[in-house]
């Protein structure tokens, strides 16, 4: 037992595995230059890690909301994640590079586990869900920035190879604090019932409403999809038809609803404006802060900031309404970039705390629209496929700066500043099935 309370559990359990996220990345990618003397295959090791979180997001989230106990599925993911970081290390170096990547991949696609996974179980634990919002929101500050410095830190002293074991150990450590999450509503006595292959979830119909029949007529469970298969084949082509239709179900809350539509364009675009920023660190600390390694130290001062701004949200959680904060968060952010194009020391401190002052309240904003705007059966889809598109566009924005970078840094930065604040006045069409009417007792408010 790590806490007392199911939030402070909850809580404690997101601070450790977010922690060993942040540092699994630097720690790979120091062990991967450490066994292949490239930064080149550095690099490539750590993009398999994160890219297949975008494939990996949505069906994750697709398998929480439909567990009678989703604490014990992500604990399972977590193990997992664990397992596949300490695979990775022990056949680095001793295998090719290319034959290492599909396995770094493969551990990519539980990514979102370590971040969307416990945000979305947050009405399950909390009473007052803005301030348990804003309190998670913190936890991806403090590990923004623990992580890197401990992989740092850890990797001077011990080894690269050390850095790496830590961090899936503080992976591991978060397993009991999933594992005592809350079942779902009213699965405490019918869990094995909600695992029949013909419930109404698996025969494809996407709404909550319960079976018609209680206790249905055996030939209900005839192959209709396939007849002319044998019974054995219908349940896994139910499965996939279902799977398909959950998936083109969450895509359509994505898109349908303009609060949450447009949350997830401006978080996803301030994510590439993110990842072409960290790709410029290098740059930017070998020209304006007396060497290369001091580029990425900017970062801590943006994770302060936005631990601060996160801060004053959760004893004021109505400060700042959650649509503003997103749009507002954006703009800070593009102010930031544009503040750092200009170089200068104290110039680009300025622009890491502007950042942080932007980022942490747009994350707990964009958790609030979630929470407020998905409906409950989708809810762990919602936030894994928004975790993967945000991981992704980071990825995205870093390989776009990369060669930008090497030409002009701020015209790079200019660049990432446009697309930001350009975003941040991005308006969705009203059309679609928007939740206003829920709004007046919505639990995200």
């Amino acid at each position: 037992m790590i806490s007392r309370t199911p939030l402070a559990r909850c809580l404690t359990g997101a601070a450790l595995a977010r922690t060993g996220d942040e540092m699994s990345g630097p720690a790979l990618l120091l062990a991967g230059f450490a066994a292949t003397g490239s930064t080149g295959g550095s690099a490539a090791l750590l993009a398999a890690l994160t890219a297949a979180s975008a494939l990996g997001g949505p069906l994750l989230g697709i398998r929480l909301d439909r567990s009678p106990r989703p604490g014990r599925l992500l604990a399972r993911s977590l193990g997992l994640y664990a397992a596949g970081l300490l695979a990775v290390l022990a056949v680095l170096g001793r295998i090719p590079l290319p034959a290492v990547l599909p396995l770094a991949a493969a551990v990519g696609l539980l990514g979102p586990a370590l971040s969307a996974g416990w945000t979305s179980q947050l009405p399950r634990v909390a009473t007052l869900l803005p301030r348990a919002t804003a309190l998670d929101a913190m936890t991806y500050d403090a590990a923004a920035l623990a992580g890197p410095a401990l992989a740092g830190a850890t990797a001077t002293a011990l080894g690269e190879d050390a850095a790496v074991l830590i961090a899936a150990a503080l992976i591991a450590a978060a397993l009991p604090a999933a594992r005592a999450l809350p079942a779902r509503d009213g699965t405490s006595r019918a869990g094995r019932d909600d695992r029949r292959p013909n419930r109404g979830a698996r025969a494809g119909r996407t709404g909550t409403e319960p079976h018609p029949h209680p206790h249905p007529h055996p030939h209900d469970d005839r192959p209709r999809l396939c007849p002319t298969t044998g019974p054995e084949h219908a349940a896994p082509d139910r499965e996939a038809v279902s799977l398909r239709a959950e998936l083109a179900s969450g895509l359509r809350v994505l898109t349908s609803r303009p609060a949450l539509a447009r949350a997830t364009v401006v978080s996803v675009s301030a994510s590439v404006g993110q990842g072409m920023l960290a790709a410029c660190l290098p740059l930017l600390g070998e020209r304006a802060l007396g060497g290369a390694s001091r580029g990425p130290l900017l970062l801590a001062c943006t994770a302060v900031a936005a631990l601060f701004a996160n801060a004053v949200l959760a004893r004021r959680p109505h400060l700042l309404a959650p649509d503003a904060a997103v749009r507002f968060g954006a703009l800070l952010q593009a102010a930031a970039l544009a503040l750092a194009a200009t170089g200068g020391p104290l110039v680009l401190v300025v622009a890491a705390v502007l950042a942080g002052l932007g980022e942490g309240p747009q994350l707990t904003g964009l958790f609030a629209v979630r929470h407020r705007e998905a409906p409950a059966r989708l809810r762990s889809q919602i936030f894994a496929t928004g975790a993967s598109l945000k991981i992704t566009a980071f990825a995205l924005g870093a390989a776009l700066a990369g060669p930008l970078a090497t030409r002009s840094v701020p015209a790079t930065l200019a660049l990432a500043a446009a697309l930001t604040a350009a975003t941040a006045l991005y308006r969705p069409s009203r059309r679609g099935n928007a939740p206003t009417a829920r709004r007046g007792g919505g639990s995200g408010r």
